[in-house]
């Protein structure tokens, strides 16, 4: 087939990665904030990159959305 291909994005992609993350493996000063809770969220850029931790995964999905970013959930 030699259809020609247009894509979806410029490279720019407004989509950010939704996951949970352990406390335990974040850094001290961080760990120090949050005692009690074992996991927070994430949001973080296609590359890795983390934009920002919250403690609810609704509030992660609301906070990406408010910042037109397209959230996807990671297993």
């Amino acid at each position: 087939m030699n259809a020609k291909y247009n894509p979806i994005s410029d490279g720019t992609s407004n989509i950010v990665y939704i996951r949970a993350v352990a406390v335990a493996d974040l850094p001290d000063d961080v760990q120090e904030q949050v005692q009690g809770i074992e996991f927070l969220y994430g949001v973080h850029r296609n590359n890795g990159e983390r934009l920002a931790l919250v403690t609810d995964r609704k509030m992660a999905f609301a906070l990406a959305q408010q910042n037109d970013m397209v959230p996807v959930n990671v297993h």
